[in-house]
């Protein structure tokens, strides 16, 4: 189950009032980083601007791939272990922004995690340790240490990669 706190709005639907939950400034200033982060193939500069610029736990050894999106209005709520690849493409959502409420949720990945390319990971997620994650997942719930899951819905494929490795490459 996701863990997200829920906050209810009067009026037009709480898009429309996200600069009542976010400054202007922040939310530019993280675009503007989160932008460069995800076009510069230097690794050392990505955790660097996810750590101390945008206030992301970041593990030793972290990779974030090309073209990662983490969430532009709070990355704060976002920690990733040790030597951990986030795929080419992904998204990592801290926030929900719904028609009568919006919702913010915690979102921890572990340390020697494998998440695919083209993955989302929705808010208030917690994936463990040594998990697989398939390219093209949608992550709704979270995910068991040493699993490898996929697909949208998400489902179990396997309930321990240590018994057998695991391919990306779903054939």
């Amino acid at each position: 189950m996701r863990q997200t706190d829920r906050y209810p709005v009067e009026g037009p639907n709480s898009l429309w009032q996200m600069y009542s939950t976010i400054s202007r400034w922040k939310a530019v200033r993280n675009f503007i980083f989160i932008q460069i982060s995800r076009y510069t193939p230097s690794l050392p500069l990505k955790r660097w601007i996810y750590r101390r610029v945008l206030g992301m736990k970041v593990g030793e050894q972290a990779s974030f791939a090309l073209m990662v999106m983490v969430d532009v209005f709070f990355p704060e709520k976002i920690e990733v272990g040790d030597n951990t690849i986030i795929g080419y493409n992904s998204t990592i959502l801290t926030h929900e922004y719904l028609i009568k409420e919006y919702r913010l949720g915690r979102v921890r990945i572990g340390s020697h995690v494998m998440i695919g390319a083209n993955t989302t990971i929705l808010p208030g997620v917690t994936i463990g340790d040594h998990a697989v994650i398939g390219a093209g997942s949608v992550v709704h719930k979270d995910v068991a240490p040493y699993s490898f899951v996929a697909g949208n819905p998400l489902r179990v494929i396997r309930e321990d990669v240590r018994k057998e490795p695991v391919s990306l490459n779903m054939e």
